[in-house]
C-alpha cells in the first residue's frame, strides 16, 4: 500500500531531526516521540529506498552518500511545504528562515550593514547569517544561500552575480617613512609583504608591466586568513598588504594608508555570487534576498554568470 503522504512529510521530519540531532534520543526529544519510534521510522525509510542512508554505532550516527542526497531533498521538500502553508496564510508574504553563508571580511563589510533594511522590507523573513571562511555545502542543505568570492567550483547550484571588487597594494604612511616607497615591484623583495595564509600554493602577487602580466614572489613576516586583520598590520606599520578594495573602507581617503604601485596594477577582479539550489521551486524568501543583494550591491551584477573551467563544463546554471 502506498504511503500516505502526511506520512512521507513526518518521515522527512523524523530523517531531518535524527541528523541535526545527532542521536534518536534528541530527535524524539524535539518531536516528542520515543527513540524506538524514531528508529523504526528510520527502518521503515531504508526498506522503503531499499538503501542504507544512516551508519549507526552506539555513539554516533554518520550519513552514506545515499543519505547525504536524501537529506538535502527531504530539507527541500520541508521547506517548500513550510512556504506554501505559510505564503496561504499570509497572503503569499514571503516568510520563513533563509540561512546565509558569507566569508568573515566581505560578510562583516558588505553584507551584515544589509540587513537591516531587508528585515524592515520583509518582516516575516528571519535571515539566520553564519560568517566564516570555511565553505559550505549549500547543495547538502548546510545554507541556503552562500556568497562567494572567485571562481565557482563545477556543481549544479544556481549562481548569480553581486559584485566585483579589485585589489590594492597598500602600506602606511609610517612604514613608507621608516621603510622607504617601492618604485617598481622588485622592491618589495626589500619589504615586510603580509600575505594570506590561503588559497595559494606559492606567496606571488600578479602585477603588469608594458602590457605583460607576471607574478613576483613576496615574503614577509606574518601571514593571515584574513583581509581584515592584514589592513589592519598595514595600519599598525607593520608591512604591505595587497587586499580587496571592500577592506579597506576609507583609509586611503583619509591618508591612513598609501596605494602603491598602482603602474603595475593588473587590475584582476574578484567576481562575487550568490550561490544557491535554484529552478521553478525555489522559495520566494530565498529570490528576494538575492534580488535584494543585487540591488545594493550591483555594478553589472543583476547578470546571471554562468562560469566555466578552461575547456570544462560550466560551474553553474543561468538563474
Amino acid at each position: 500500500m502506498p504511503v500516505e503522504t502526511s506520512d512521507r512529510a513526518r518521515e522527512l521530519e523524523v530523517f531531518c531531526a535524527v541528523v541535526d540531532g545527532g542521536s534518536f534520543s534528541a530527535a524524539g526529544r524535539k518531536l516528542d516521540l520515543t527513540p524506538s519510534a524514531i528508529s523504526r521510522t528510520l527502518d521503515r525509510i531504508e526498506a522503503r529506498l531499499g538503501a542504507r542512508l544512516l551508519l549507526r554505532t552506539t555513539r554516533v550516527l554518520t550519513l552514506t552518500a545515499e543519505g547525504r542526497a536524501y537529506l538535502a531533498a527531504a530539507r527541500r521538500i520541508l521547506a517548500d511545504l513550510d512556504e506554501a502553508e505559510q505564503a496561504i496564510a499570509d497572503q503569499g508574504a514571503p516568510r520563513g528562515r533563509i540561512r546565509v553563508s558569507a566569508a568573515l571580511a566581505h560578510g562583516r563589510i558588505c553584507i551584515v550593514p544589509l540587513l537591516g533594511e531587508f528585515v524592515r522590507r520583509y518582516p516575516h523573513i528571519l535571515v539566520d547569517i553564519n560568517l566564516s571562511d570555511a565553505l559550505v555545502d549549500v547543495a547538502a542543505g548546510q545554507a541556503d544561500i552562500a556568497i562567494r568570492g572567485g571562481p565557482l567550483a563545477d556543481s549544479a547550484l544556481m549562481a548569480r552575480r553581486l559584485s566585483e571588487n579589485g585589489r590594492t597594494i597598500v602600506a602606511s604612511p609610517d612604514y613608507l617613512a621608516r621603510c622607504g616607497v617601492p618604485q617598481v615591484p622588485e622592491d618589495l623583495h626589500q619589504h615586510n609583504c603580509l600575505n594570506f595564509s590561503f588559497r595559494r600554493a606559492e606567496p606571488v602577487w600578479p602585477f603588469r608591466r608594458d602590457g605583460l602580466d607576471y607574478a613576483l614572489k613576496v615574503s614577509g613576516a606574518i601571514e593571515a586568513n584574513s583581509g581584515e586583520t592584514l589592513v589592519q598590520l598595514a595600519l599598525d606599520g607593520v608591512g604591505i598588504a595587497r587586499v580587496g578594495d571592500f577592506a579597506l573602507g576609507d583609509a586611503i581617503a583619509q591618508g591612513r594608508l598609501v596605494p602603491l604601485l598602482q603602474a603595475f596594477n593588473p587590475g584582476d577582479r574578484e567576481i562575487f555570487h550568490a550561490v544557491f539550489v535554484g529552478g521553478a521551486n525555489t522559495p520566494a524568501r530565498i529570490r528576494v534576498f538575492v534580488d535584494y543583494l543585487i540591488e545594493q550591491l550591483g555594478d553589472s551584477a543583476g547578470k546571471t554568470s554562468k562560469p566555466a573551467r578552461p575547456g570544462g563544463r560550466s560551474a553553474a546554471r543561468q538563474a
